[in-house]
């Protein structure tokens, strides 16, 4: 059975990676999908519900490989998911003086992602996820970068949110500090990106993260989320 998609070019990636990238974008009315049209790319991402199998079988055999599982989150924000305890947390708004600190912490948490071997080099996960929160702190990329701060006004963690319409929003990037892991503020990031729902009006809180990332799964769900979709990245190239 033939694959009918379009082929995006992907800029930003491109630029960044120094890479030709594209991705796949599947439509009853695109072309099918050939090998001449895939190899005008060094590389092109496919992202597929992970219960299309057909459509993962027929990507195979153009030489598409998994890549990641990723799980996406959905958490319903209002009255039920009030956050009685933002009082006792204390959080900011990132600014410039807290990029280098946290491209720092960016880069050693995201070192496993899909941006990994044999399509990407070492590091370059590493130095997506820098530059994404740089990006996020200027409002160039997700719209706001929150701060978790301990008593003595240090970091403790961070979370980038981006309003993706007019009732909802996505977390882009949450992290802990590497000295402050197992002291619940995984639980005071997820809260404080609640409240900036609340604050902003919004009603949905999206969140993705590897399928492999068990820790993760779990706080999303202590927070209230359930899965809302699974799908799989397969790249070829």
């Amino acid at each position: 059975m033939s694959v009918l998609a379009n082929i995006n070019y992907l800029e930003w990636e491109s630029d960044f990676f120094s890479l030709n990238t594209g991705r796949l974008e599947f439509s009853a009315q695109a072309p099918v999908l050939t090998q001449d049209r895939l190899e005008q790319f060094t590389v092109v991402h496919a992202k597929v519900a992970s219960y299309d199998l057909l459509l993962i079988d027929n990507l195979t055999q153009l030489g598409f490989q998994f890549a990641e599982g990723e799980i996406d989150f959905k958490l319903p924000i209002g009255t039920e998911n009030a956050c009685e305890n933002i009082a006792e947390i204390h959080f900011r708004t990132a600014n410039e003086t807290d990029i280098p600190l946290l491209m720092t912490t960016a880069s050693a948490a995201f070192v496993q992602s899909r941006f990994r071997a044999p399509w990407y080099q070492e590091g370059d996960s590493s130095r997506f996820y820098a530059l994404w929160v740089k990006k996020a702190v200027l409002g160039t990329f997700d719209d706001s970068c929150l701060l978790t701060m301990d008593r003595e006004n240090k970091v403790t963690g961070f979370v980038t949110l981006r309003r993706i319409s007019e009732s909802e929003a996505r977390v882009g990037l949450l992290a802990v500090m590497p000295n402050r892991t197992g002291q619940g503020i995984g639980k005071q990031l997820m809260s404080v990106a609640k409240y900036w729902c609340q604050q902003q009006g919004l009603s949905t809180l999206y969140v993705a993260t590897q399928i492999s990332n068990i820790a993760a799964s779990r706080l999303y769900t202590q927070s209230g989320a359930l899965i809302d979709s699974t799908t799989y990245w397969l790249y070829r190239g």
